[in-house]
């Protein structure tokens, strides 16, 4: 079934395109204070939530801006909630305009935003507004998980999560805590003479024909990556095969061993 936008002609009412309107942005506290006020209170005895002050100062100079606005809230029931902010105005953003959702299918425009404005507390109430920051940051701190232990409970009727192989009660004689198996210690090793190097390898090679590079990392006590070099230019890595994931003299070296071998 298609939706029902879709079979019906969305309309916009464009009657208050003009209208110019001011775009600010808000602290949470003052936000959630003003929708809990329009909660409260009827549609028809809605009570102002602020006011907007704009002082003019004619002493200052032509090139910026001579009018500071400020807002004054009203009563709320918010505790430490400043009552004074300053609005920052800026004229330089993006053009927007304000689109409200009368239905599904009718949108109507509100207005063209003229000024917009940032939303601080003023001085004076600056010590208010820390107040209360520390105070949500204390309330977010506090902990309500709670732990309750649970006598004669021995976890039968406890559901298993994922990737638990199972539940051993207290009294089996398996639930003995095992010593964790001891992790040989890193041995840093030291790094042959190449030459000589060389000549361990081609007398491994003479015993089996193909090796893998742990098998070789034990058998000469060398470090991985320096085997990887002489590997590369002695050797040919198998990649697919019966041999697959070991490695193998390359013809020319073969032949050589084998020379030596013999004589």
């Amino acid at each position: 079934m298609e939706d029902d936008r879709s079979n019906s002609k969305s309309s916009v009412d464009s009657s208050k395109a003009d209208r110019p309107v001011w775009l600010m942005k808000c602290p949470p506290i003052v936000s959630k204070a003003w929708r809990s006020s329009s909660a409260s209170a009827a549609a028809s005895d809605s009570p102002p939530v602020a006011k907007v002050v704009v002082s003019l100062d004619l002493l200052k100079p032509e090139d910026s801006n001579p009018l500071q606005f400020t807002m004054e809230m009203a009563g709320s029931d918010v505790v430490n909630m400043p009552k004074s902010y300053s609005l920052n105005m800026f004229k330089d953003f993006v053009p927007m305009e304000v689109f409200s959702e009368i239905n599904q299918v009718k949108f109507a425009m509100e207005g063209k935003v003229e000024h917009k404005f940032d939303m601080k507390p003023r001085h004076e109430n600056a010590e208010e507004y820390r107040k209360m920051c520390r105070e949500r940051t204390n309330k977010s701190m506090i902990k309500n998980r709670q732990i309750q232990v649970i006598d004669g409970d021995r976890g039968v009727h406890m559901r298993s999560m994922p990737g638990m192989m199972g539940l051993i009660t207290s009294t089996s004689k398996d639930n003995k805590k095992r010593p964790a198996p001891v992790k040989a210690p890193d041995v840093k090793r030291t790094r042959r003479d190449r030459g000589e190097l060389e000549d361990i390898m081609f007398k491994l090679f003479e015993r089996q024909p193909n090796w893998a590079l742990k098998q070789l990392v034990q058998e000469t006590d060398q470090p991985a990556q320096f085997l990887k070099e002489i590997l590369n230019e002695l050797c040919v890595y198998n990649k697919r095969g019966t041999n697959q994931g070991t490695y193998e003299l390359k013809p020319e070296y073969k032949k050589s061993a084998e020379e030596t071998g013999a004589e």
